[in-house]
C-alpha cells in the first residue's frame, strides 16, 4: 500500500498532535486530513513552515500546563457538596458518577472541566468524604474532596434508655 508523508496542523486522536510528521496512508491523506484541514503534505515549502507551529505547539503546551497548575492549587482548599437522596438507612440510590461531579463543579464553583479529567475507580456510592482524583494536565493530576450528603434528613434516632423519674419524697 502506498504511504505518504503529511504535517498534522491540528491535534488527531490516535495519530498524532500538532505539528508532527507522519507517514499515512496515500489515501487517507488524500480523501480525510487534507480536505478536512487536519494535515498539509510534506515538500520544501512546508518544512519551513514546520518549525513555526512547532513554536506554536510549544507555547501552547507551556501555556495549558500553567494553567493546570494554577487550576490544581485552588482545588487543594474547595470541598464540593454533592446532594444525593438517600432512603431511611441512610442508603444511597444511585450513585455519583464523573458527569455529577463536573455538573457540580460548574454549578458551584463555576468550573468547567471535562469528565475525561475526573478518574474514580468506581462511582461513588456511599455518603460521606470521598477522595477523587483529577488529572488536569499529562504532567498535572490533583485530589479533590467531594462531600456526599443526604438530600432528605434522615430519622432522628430516639434515645433508648428513657430519661429516669426522680424518686419521689
Amino acid at each position: 500500500m502506498a504511504k505518504t508523508d503529511v504535517i498534522l496542523i491540528k491535534n488527531v486522536e490516535g495519530l498524532g498532535g500538532e505539528s508532527d510528521q507522519v507517514n499515512v496512508a496515500t489515501g487517507y491523506a488524500r480523501n480525510y486530513l487534507l480536505p478536512h484541514g487536519l494535515a498539509i503534505p510534506l515538500t520544501e515549502g512546508n518544512e519551513r513552515r514546520l518549525e513555526a507551529l512547532r513554536k506554536v505547539r510549544r507555547d501552547r503546551e507551556i501555556r495549558e500546563a500553567k494553567d493546570a497548575k494554577e487550576l490544581a492549587a485552588s482545588f487543594k482548599h474547595l470541598i464540593l457538596h454533592i446532594k444525593a437522596k438517600t432512603g431511611d438507612t441512610g442508603k444511597m440510590y444511585g450513585s455519583v458518577t464523573p458527569a455529577s461531579i463536573i455538573e457540580q463543579l460548574n454549578e458551584q464553583f463555576e468550573i468547567k472541566l471535562d469528565r475525561r479529567k475526573v478518574h474514580l475507580e468506581e462511582p461513588i456510592r456511599t455518603v460521606g468524604d470521598h477522595d477523587v482524583e483529577l488529572r488536569l494536565h499529562s504532567e498535572v493530576s490533583t485530589t479533590l474532596k467531594v462531600r456526599v450528603e443526604s438530600s432528605n434528613p434522615l430519622p432522628e434516632e430516639e434515645s433508648e434508655a428513657p430519661a429516669e423519674e426522680a424518686p419521689a419524697s
